[in-house]
């Protein structure tokens, strides 16, 4: 599957953009995409480009994935796995020897086996599979920065962070380079990566860390590396897509390879592509240079996706490097229950509405705890898939609840109990799925993503009465969020009834739910209502006949 366009050299990708792209292009990942074409080979590319300008050109592939928290398939099997990617990569080397694999954030954390092994076993994949070069994303600092630093020391492939520092040592944090000059087929391709500065709040890199602008640092590395001899610059990023949009005016960047999101989109700023695949290796990016022999300058770009399906065979190499692992792998298998229905796990799903998997958790925690309501953030809900129905394994709990924590209960008053909800809202209409979403039991609610902040609730109802903001409640959350994560500070200071030390741990209240019948199957009961100007809210970015918001309307 080919990305509809291919760049060509600026300014004609300036005003191309403005036709093919305005804004961010989001690809579903349910399309089915065909087998790609086999890459053309140099020559018969040189030939090609050679027709528009008399240049022959030297063809490269830049290879990329993002957000790859497990070395094997998801979905049951239908999608991912790093077997598969192994075999792939081999494949485009066969076809183009000048390639270099990117990976774009995001891999040592969260999974069921970093619980265990704290991201060493994904180290270990990437060593066995042959990355390049990866970017720290937010979630290389969950373990702490001495266990990142660990494992970049395992590492055989470099690291880049330019905007990650390091306060004892004023240098780049673990001392990855500011940037690199890769060689590849006589061509000089630089990179630098920079990440996301909510790391400092949403991971743990710890007090010595600190994060600059990532505007600032494209601006001063850039003409260092054309300087050095870099005839394409590739920003690898872990940001935002906005925030990638805003990078590429900062400085001339030929390409931005990013991550975060989860889901495959591209965009182009300023003449830059940006180009984003979905997570767990669903798919391997493929972007193909073309760079005069004679001007030494990029010519043009092509894009591609290939699918890692059952149709791609696993590597026997690979499967060979990661035979460690393969206990655990059998032990995470064992059967602890049964859905008769798919539970939703999506991200995009738990962040956004109600879900019949949040649902079932939230019920979940409100029963353990005994207490009269529940929230959950819809961050905590992991997996980003969907549990198809058929057996529920130990792997299934861990991979919803990876992080550890217990279920806790406190006594909160209607109008704190609001606060919180106001706040879980209170980026519906901001960010893609933030994770502060507020998943909810024994209560429902309404809200506006048109109102403004702070006035977003539109109703509320506890066990179908009226809240009450002077009666005070018995609310069930995670330790996490009671300790004011996620923002939510208005629980910090309030009274326990079941602290974290005596709480039961999450996983464990999830496990002994799903093991509470024979066959679970939960559903949506419409207890949260979204709402766009008072119309009812799918929350879908390709809705056409959605109802905008007044202030959106007159502009």
């Amino acid at each position: 599957m080919s990305f509809p366009f291919r760049l060509l050299p600026r300014p004609l990708a300036s005003s191309l953009a403005a036709l093919l792209l305005a804004g961010c292009a989001t690809l579903p990942r349910s399309t089915p995409a065909p087998t790609p074409a086999p890459a053309a080979s140099p020559e018969s590319s040189a030939a090609s480009e050679s027709g528009a300008d008399d240049e022959p050109t030297v063809t490269l592939s830049l290879l990329h994935v993002n957000d790859v928290y497990q070395f094997t398939p998801v979905e049951n099997g239908e999608h991912g796995g790093l077997a598969r990617l192994s075999t792939l990569r081999k494949r485009v080397l066969a076809e183009t020897p000048n390639t270099l694999f990117l990976m774009a954030g995001d891999t040592l954390s969260p999974s069921v086996e970093s619980t265990f092994h704290k991201g060493k076993q994904m180290i270990d994949a990437w060593n066995a599979l042959g990355l390049d070069f990866a970017v720290l994303g937010n979630h290389e600092f969950d373990f702490g920065p001495d266990v990142l630093r660990q494992r970049m020391r395992e590492s055989r492939f470099t690291w880049l962070g330019a905007n990650v520092m390091d306060k004892k040592t004023n240098r780049p944090f673990g001392d990855t380079p500011p940037f690199v000059i890769r060689e590849v087929g006589g061509v000089k391709v630089g990179i630098f990566g920079v990440l996301l500065g909510k790391t400092r709040y949403s991971s743990k890199p710890g007090p010595d860390v600190y994060f600059v602008d990532t505007c600032a640092t494209a601006r001063e590395l850039v003409p260092q590396m054309r300087a050095q001899g870099a005839q394409v610059i590739v920003a690898l990023t872990h940001l935002f897509v906005n925030e990638d949009k805003v990078l590429a005016r900062c400085a001339p960047i030929d390409l931005i390879i990013g991550g975060h999101e989860h889901v495959m989109m591209q965009a182009v700023s300023n003449g830059t592509p940006i180009i984003k695949m979905s997570s767990e290796a669903r798919e391997l990016g493929r972007v193909t240079l073309h760079v005069g022999t004679q001007s030494h300058k990029l010519k043009s770009m092509d894009f591609d996706m290939l699918p890692v399906t059952p149709q791609v065979p696993e590597d026997p190499a690979f499967a060979t490097a990661m035979r460690e692992y393969d206990a655990l792998l059998a032990e995470l298998s064992q059967p602890l229950g049964r859905t008769s229905v798919p539970l939703d796990a999506m991200e995009e799903s738990n962040r956004v509405h109600e879900t019949n998997l949040a649902s079932f958790v939230a019920d979940a925690y409100r029963k353990a705890a005994g207490a009269e309501v529940a929230l959950i953030n819809g961050g905590s809900i992991r997996s980003d898939s969907v549990v198809r129905p058929g057996p529920l394994t130990r792997r299934d709990v861990l991979a919803i609840h990876p992080f550890p924590g217990s279920v806790v209960s406190i006594e909160v008053t209607g109008s704190v109990l609001r606060q919180a909800l106001e706040h879980g809202v209170s980026r519906s209409a901001e960010e893609t799925g933030p994770g502060r979403f507020p998943q909810i039991s024994g209560m429902q609610y309404a809200f506006d993503v048109c109102r403004p902040v702070g006035d977003r609730i539109v109703r509320v109802t506890v066990n179908g009465q009226p809240l009450d903001p002077k009666r005070t409640y018995t609310l069930a959350t995670n330790s996490y969020m009671a300790a004011g994560g996620d923002g939510y500070t208005m629980f910090k200071d309030t009274k326990y009834r079941v602290p974290a030390d005596k709480g039961r741990p999450t996983q464990d209240v999830l496990r002994d739910a799903f093991a509470s019948a024979e066959s679970i199957a939960p559903a949506t009961d419409g207890r949260i209502e979204r709402l766009r100007a008072g119309a009812r809210d799918l929350a879908k970015k390709d809705d056409k006949d959605a109802p905008t918001c007044p202030a959106q309307a007159a502009k």
